[in-house]
């Protein structure tokens, strides 16, 4: 039935994504985990919401089963609790019968489609978009040498872009604006570097739920940056859920009331996208734009990119009509390039590739002088172009180089730091910083991955700009070529540090891009080097880092760390203290030390609030330290010194000074600027900006709010009481205790918080009771299921040990959930005998493959079955020594314009005889999805 079906499918995904094979059959789909307590379907790795229908991906090399559709499907308890279950069928079946003669199979659809004329799919554009993805999928299973970490972290994240436009529906006259937003969902965070054109600096930002009441609004900083960078922190998971399935919107508006507005979606091709461009008119209060996002091919120089349109065509009927679109590859008005084909109006998005660019237009890409332009033609022509320059972002280009990571590893103690920022014109500025090296410099590159084991392959020379006397290299590389940047931004390149010991390089570091987390510092400061060298004593390590660190108005401490070269055994006990110095020297027990955070990875960030006035003083001289200790190294494994000017001599500030500050902050306001907003209350001769709050002076014991130029008063709510004996004061809105009455009781609490009872936590930061038990809670990664703390009587002691899992008698375990700490038994054991199984565990014997529920002797193949689609006749399957390897039936290049495909043929054919056909090549093939 379907449920056994769908378990079928669930475990085929799940069996392969415990595989540690870089040839892996297939990849888990890159979504984030549940959210605690919502209801829905995980399958593959990902999860639903109910009444979700999606298209099971198994990865490559199956790619998407667009003829089996999956349904989570609400299902209630007995108790009432509603959960999801997963119900997939084959649709294959449903498909209508056609009345044309020589139907085709479309990429990206199960049933076969008629051809009418130039439909908008029957060309090449119709394959561009899996293309792209192919692109995509290649770049990313190509990367063999990034960590499981960052492969965590991308399936932790989402990506959505959102185009916005002026308002046509408006009264006020139409924006030419044009914005794009990039965002970022991780765990519960969502971040999002914006650029615009057209337009004056924004004000604010409101993010719009799907009734289009505003769910967040920030307050865009003052600033002549092009760039605006934020971030909404702990969104709620019934706006995620809008979020996930598309529902939610952005708007975008100045104080001349300038307003833009789009609806934020999710987009796959954002992850290997690497150049970009924002499209926009000439036209005056236009209410149109556009995006295109590119990338380069891996191997050759094609342009892949994808068109998103808004406004550029007006069509106000409810069934869609085929528009004719004419694309063109500018340079200084000059057209190089030029694609015509047709779009539906109701879904005026367009993919396509340009293929083989010579070494002009690749130059021109590479300075950002191409222009790509769209126009709608027919009766009423518009136009909409826009540069092309590498992908910009809040993100942080970044490298931490250790000697762990040199190509030929070792134990130095050095450090080396690294921070980059790409320009429009194709110019790349490098900050550089090396400490703790055995010996001078001799050579300070950067480098491609080597193709054999220690065979160097060497882009760009920066000794020249090496100072020996600050351990610096600053300067700018204004040559690079397109497929430099395209590598840059894919996470590809390389810093190597060689010295007169080491002259194939002592320090190593894959340059990436440090997501935006809400910090500022790390994109305009270099970092503070974190290195064994620096630890008193001295520390031989591998192991190396840099810290961002900052103080704000309110006296808080922001933080960001970056480890690199850790072994996975230290890796699992990292600590970061801060630590304040009257002078450098060993560290002793009476140093004054704050824990900043555990974190498990290379990568921890947050925010410290309660600092001493003696360690804020530290910071503002430059005699503080940020350490990180490991098992290994209890006393420090890296450590750097760190200097933030502040002027804190009082230390942090309390919430009521920050509250008072916001209000002196609020008044201060322009009131011209107010009454320029459209969304501004006017309410006892005051202006009150959207979202702000009051106490009325017609009434103490009321509080106003403004909603988009409506005020609404409530009266206020006075908490309730637990005393038998109240009184109203005079003046005051709500009731209090009689103290003459209930002295004892107001008086016992007192006694309590001056000698509390329990432990004190600095993970969470909370009391817990003696005697309760609870799982350690470590920011920025949250519970960790796989420890329990327990608070030892009122000693104040907390005592953390691991969880101890269960022996299990069955030969498959599972985890139930992606967070459980233990793995359990699964209620069908899906194994064969067990003698059987126990032979293939013999180390002498044969390595066996086991695939879905089947076992293969070494050498056999097959072609692969899965459930609801049956034989996958155009994938073989192979068992290599105990690992099962997949490959797709590799297609020729077709080069005709009519390409179709026969039932039961793997590869797409062209329907005319002269057809002319490329050799097949392993890097160029194209697959449907």
């Amino acid at each position: 039935d379907g449920a056994s079906t769908a378990l079928l499918t669930e475990n085929f995904l799940s069996s392969a994504s415990r595989l540690k094979s870089p040839s892996l059959p297939i990849q888990p789909e890159t979504e984030p985990l549940p959210f605690k307590g919502t209801s829905g379907c995980s399958f593959g790795g990902r999860f639903y919401s109910l009444e979700d229908k999606w298209h099971p991906d198994l990865g490559e090399p199956f790619g998407i089963m667009h003829c089996v559709q999956c349904h989570c499907e609400p299902q209630k308890s007995r108790r009432g609790k509603v959960s999801g279950k997963v119900n997939c069928k084959n649709i294959k079946q449903d498909c209508p019968a056609l009345d044309c003669d020589n139907p085709v199979q479309l990429a990206g659809h199960c049933c076969k489609t008629c051809l009418q004329g130039n439909h908008p799919l029957s060309s090449n554009a119709a394959l561009s978009f899996c293309r792209f993805q192919e692109e995509l999928h290649k770049s990313y299973n190509d990367r063999s040498y990034l960590s499981s970490e960052d492969h965590l972290l991308t399936n932790r994240q989402n990506y959505f872009v959102a185009v916005l436009t002026g308002l046509k529906d408006s009264w006020l006259p139409s924006s030419s604006g044009v914005a794009r937003v990039r965002f970022t969902l991780t765990r519960s965070s969502l971040t999002f570097s914006i650029t615009y054109q057209r337009m004056g600096r924004p004000t604010k930002i409101a993010f719009l739920d799907s009734d289009g009441t505003p769910a967040f609004e920030y307050r865009v900083p003052k600033g002549d940056s092009d760039m605006i960078c934020g971030v909404w922190k702990n969104v709620a998971e019934p706006l995620l859920r809008q979020l996930q399935s598309e529902q939610m919107h952005i708007s975008m508006s100045t104080g001349q009331r300038d307003e833009v507005e789009g609806r934020i979606i999710k987009h796959r091709a954002l992850f290997a996208e690497t150049f970009s461009s924002i499209l926009t008119s000439e036209e005056e209060n236009s209410a149109m734009g556009g995006i295109a996002m590119l990338t380069l091919s891996d191997t050759e120089n094609n342009l892949h990119f994808i068109l998103i349109l808004q406004g550029l065509i007006q069509h106000r009927d409810r069934d869609p009509i085929l528009v004719p679109i004419r694309v063109q590859l500018l340079y200084r008005q000059h057209i190089l390039r030029e694609i015509r084909a047709n779009i539906t109006s109701h879904d005026p998005d367009f993919a396509e590739v340009l293929t083989d660019l010579n070494s002009r237009e690749l130059f021109w890409l590479s300075r950002g002088q191409l222009e790509i332009a769209v126009a709608a033609e027919g009766q009423d022509p518009r136009q909409i172009s826009g540069f092309i320059t590498g992908r910009k972002s809040c993100d942080t280009i970044q490298s931490v180089m250790s000697s762990s990571d040199a190509l030929i590893p070792g134990k130095t103690g050095g450090v080396g730091s690294a921070i980059f920022n790409l320009h429009d014109n194709g110019t790349l500025q490098y900050q550089v910083q090396v400490a703790g090296l055995t010996n001078d410099v001799v050579s300070l590159t950067i480098e491609l991955k080597p193709r054999r084991r220690n065979k160097r392959s060497v882009l760009y020379d920066l000794t020249p700009e090496f100072s020996k006397a600050t351990g610096q290299a600053i300067g700018s590389w204004s040559r690079l070529e397109a497929r430099h940047i395209h590598m840059l931004l894919q996470n590809e390149l390389f810093i190597n540090v060689a010295t007169a010991h080491s002259q194939e390089g002592e320090l190593r570091g894959q340059i990436k891009a440090l997501p935006y987390s809400g910090l500022e510092a790390p994109r305009h400061e270099l970092p503070t080097p974190l290195a064994g060298h620096f630890v008193s004593p001295p520390v031989r390590t591998g192991a190396s880092g840099h810290a961002w660190v900052s103080v704000d108005r309110h006296c808080h401490l922001h933080y960001e760390i970056l480890v690199a070269g850790l072994s996975q055994t230290d890796d699992l006990t990292v600590n970061a203290r801060l630590h304040g110095l009257a002078e450098i020297g060993e560290l002793d027990d009476s140093t004054h030390m704050r824990l900043l955070t555990g974190f498990y990875g290379s990568k921890a960030q947050g925010v410290l609030k309660d600092i001493s006035v003696e360690l804020l003083k530290h910071l503002d001289q430059g005699t503080a330290f940020i350490q990180v200790s490991t098992k290994l190294n209890p006393r420090g494994e890296i450590r750097g010194r760190v200097h933030v000017p502040n002027n804190c001599e009082f230390g942090t500030r309390s919430e009521a000074e920050e509250e008072e500050e916001e209000l002196e902050d609020f008044l201060s306001k322009d009131p011209e600027e107010l009454k320029k907003d459209p969304h501004t209350c006017f309410f006892e001769n005051q202006y009150y900006p959207h979202g702000s709050s009051w106490t009325p002076n017609y009434d103490k014991c009321f509080s106003c709010i403004c909603q988009k130029r409506t005020v609404i008063c409530d009266p206020v709510i006075c908490p309730a009481l637990t005393c038998s004996r109240t009184i109203k004061p005079e003046g005051k809105c709500c009731p209090i205790c009689d103290e003459r009455k209930e002295l004892k009781d107001v008086k016992a609490p007192e006694r309590v918080d001056e000698h509390p009872e329990g432990c004190y936590f600095e993970g969470d930061q909370k009391m817990h009771a003696p005697g309760t038990t609870w799982h350690p809670f470590v920011p920025p990664f949250g519970y960790i299921k796989c420890a329990v703390c327990s608070c030892k009587g009122s000693t104040g002691e907390v005592h953390c040990e691991k969880v101890t899992c269960p022996m299990l008698t069955c030969s498959h375990p599972v985890r139930r959930h992606p967070t459980d700490c233990c793995k359990v038994c699964p209620q069908e054991e899906r194994t064969t005998a067990a003698l059987e199984h126990s032979d293939m565990m013999q180390a002498d014997s044969p390595r066996y493959c086991k695939f879905g529920k089947n076992y293969y002797h070494n050498s056999d193949s097959w072609h692969p079955w899965v459930p609801l689609f049956g034989e996958m006749k155009c994938i073989n399957c192979w068992c290599d020594h105990g690992v099962t390897k997949c490959q797709r039936k590799q297609c020729p290049l077709l080069t005709c314009s009519n390409i179709t495909r026969t039932e039961g043929s793997c590869c797409p054919e062209c329907l005319e005889d002269d057809m002319v056909m490329k050799a097949p090549d392993k890097r160029q093939t194209w697959r449907h999805h």
